[in-house]
């Protein structure tokens, strides 16, 4: 996936400026580790170790997922570039082309997100969400080989893996309200290449960039580590009009928040839903649910 995904930009970079990118892979802790990713740092253990492959001058220019990057400011990294973002939603991959609906009673999905697995419950309290690792084709091979009914992964990323065919069932903000940030990259640099920094600005998409903007604001805002299902989407070109939600684990309890703004207020608009999330109890349930990560944790 990382690989695929800095290929993307790679080559919107060299269709854009002439200039020829090389790829360059890094082993994270993530890569490498079994265990989940909430004991050993969440999404954060991929960011940290392509930042220090930047600042160490190991390579020039970082891509990320987007929604894996910590909400703030990195010391001697500037994010460059936020390209056009890919389809947000999340995809569920099942055998025999079952849909959530079709599934039976105490179906096993996989996913490693308490965000799609509190979603998941609300739709169907039924279901038992079990955490899994790997790369995408890991996990698709426990669908096809019975290890799991389904899984439930971003839409974006095996649309870059070329995996669309395996999907099953899409699902809309709706239903299953996607990460903060998911579907768009995210392009660091160092701080101090003003050069490769404004060179990069050509693959940045200003739609993209203000919706994240909001998106990343209210996830800020609401001071959440990974464990806590957040979900947040928005859109617009002159205006954006955002939708967010805090749930508990078990998908018992649902805050929501919307709202609209013009795309220049895209940061204001973030904060404004994570206000009315905490006005609304949002505090609870992100408590609890990175009470019960700990615990897990503990345990393990």
């Amino acid at each position: 996936m990382a690989i695929a995904q800095s290929r993307q930009v790679a080559g919107m970079i060299t269709e854009r400026t002439g200039r020829a990118v090389e790829i360059v892979g890094v082993t994270t802790l993530g890569d490498v580790s079994r265990a989940q990713l909430t004991q050993i740092g969440g999404t954060g253990v991929f960011v940290s170790a392509l930042r220090e492959a930047l600042l160490g001058g190991e390579v020039d220019l970082a891509v990320h997922s987007l929604k894996d990057l910590p909400t703030g400011p990195a010391a001697g990294i500037v994010l460059a570039a936020v390209p056009s973002r890919d389809d947000p939603r999340d995809a569920l991959v099942a055998r025999d082309g079952a849909k959530l609906a079709d599934l039976p009673p105490g179906a096993r999905i996989g996913t490693g997100s308490p965000r799609r697995a509190a979603q998941l419950l609300g739709l169907r309290a039924d279901l038992r969400c079990v955490p899994i690792r790997g790369n995408a084709g890991t996990r698709l091979g426990k669908v096809s080989e019975g290890d799991l009914d389904a899984v439930v992964l971003a839409y974006a990323g095996l649309a870059r893996i070329g995996h669309v065919g395996a999907i099953t069932q899409v699902f809309e903000p709706d239903e299953m309200l996607p990460a903060p940030g998911q579907g768009a990259l995210a392009v660091e640099c160092r701080e101090d290449d003003i050069e490769l920094a404004a060179l990069l600005d050509v693959v940045t998409d200003e739609a993209s960039v203000a919706a994240v903007t909001a998106e990343r604001s209210l996830l800020e805002a609401l001071e959440a580590g990974c464990s806590a299902p957040i979900g947040a989407y928005a859109a617009g070109t002159t205006r954006l009009r955002m939708q967010a939600a805090v749930m508990s684990p078990d998908g018992s309890r649902m805050l929501r928040a919307h709202g609209v703004a013009a795309v220049a207020g895209a940061w204001r608009l973030g904060r404004d839903l994570a206000a009315e999330l905490l006005r609304s109890g949002a505090s609870d349930l992100i408590s609890v649910s990175e009470a019960q990560a700990n615990s897990r944790n503990d345990v393990q």
